[in-house]
């Protein structure tokens, strides 16, 4: 599909963006605009949805944390369902579909079913959270390359040393309540204590706010702010260039050190 309105009995997964409504794109309203229903996701923008989508049945089957009230399985078979039916399907998902979004889940079962699926990508939150705070993923001199990794899950030993050797920058997505064990575990596999770690809770959004301290603190400031999830962690000298972040980390510097 390159902008056409989605034909009946198909399916298409839609990039919600990072948060704010107005980062949606183009294509992402046109397909709204046209569906018969949305299964829309917790993190997807939906205060306007009515409006985007006037045509369209709406359907929460967002997930929480720890607590997922519609299982994968029963999304893909209520949207494959759907589209069998000979509605036009949006899946409205948050950031990108594709970016731990289980989105490839939900083609392979259209796929399968012999749906016609179509992807409208998303602005990611890997990127667009970190530079909403002022945070580059990449920066010349600082780093040439930027990870992305879930921390749904606690990293393995594997994963936490192959990390600690690539340098560059690091992104952890879902990474709220495996902060402590991915802190230390970077600082037992050689990373600096110092090294900066930032924070962005709801990014691109009104409530977004921003957490910076070194690694070895991290977990303490993090405490101290009260950080919730949803957020974005990026570990790595960018850090650096945010607004505030050198006076912060250097009233930090001497507990940091000591560590």
């Amino acid at each position: 599909m390159t902008g056409a309105v989605p034909a009946p009995g198909s399916v298409t997964l839609i990039g919600a963006g990072p948060g704010a409504a107005d980062l949606l794109t183009v294509r992402a309203l046109r397909v709204l605009s046209h569906a018969d229903v949305v299964y829309y996701d917790r993190l997807a923008p939906t205060d306007d949805l009515a409006a985007w989508a006037p045509h369209a049945h709406l359907v929460d089957v967002g997930k929480q944390p720890g607590h997922h009230r519609v299982p994968q399985a029963e999304i893909n078979r209520l949207i494959v369902a759907s589209a069998l039916a000979g509605l036009r399907v949006a899946r409205l998902k948050g950031g990108d579909p594709f970016v731990f979004g289980r989105g490839s889940e939900e083609v392979a079962a259209c796929e399968e079913a012999g749906v016609p699926v179509t992807v409208v990508p998303g602005i990611t939150s890997a990127v667009a959270v970190p530079a909403a705070a002022g945070i580059p993923v990449t920066a010349r001199g600082l780093s040439k390359a930027f990870t992305v990794i879930s921390g749904h899950d606690p990293l393995s030993e594997l994963e936490l040393s192959g990390l600690a050797r690539l340098g560059g920058t690091a992104v952890v997505l879902m990474g709220m309540a495996t902060l402590g064990h991915t802190a230390i575990g970077l600082m037992r596999h050689g990373v600096d204590p110092r090294m900066p770690v930032g924070i962005v809770e709801r990014g691109c959004t009104e409530r977004q706010r921003v957490c910076i301290a070194p690694l070895a603190e991290i977990l303490t400031a993090s405490a101290v702010q009260g950080m919730r999830s949803p957020a974005v962690l990026v570990i790595g000298e960018v850090v650096r260039l945010a607004p505030g972040a050198e006076e912060r980390l250097r009233e930090l510097a001497g507990v940091a050190g000591t560590a």
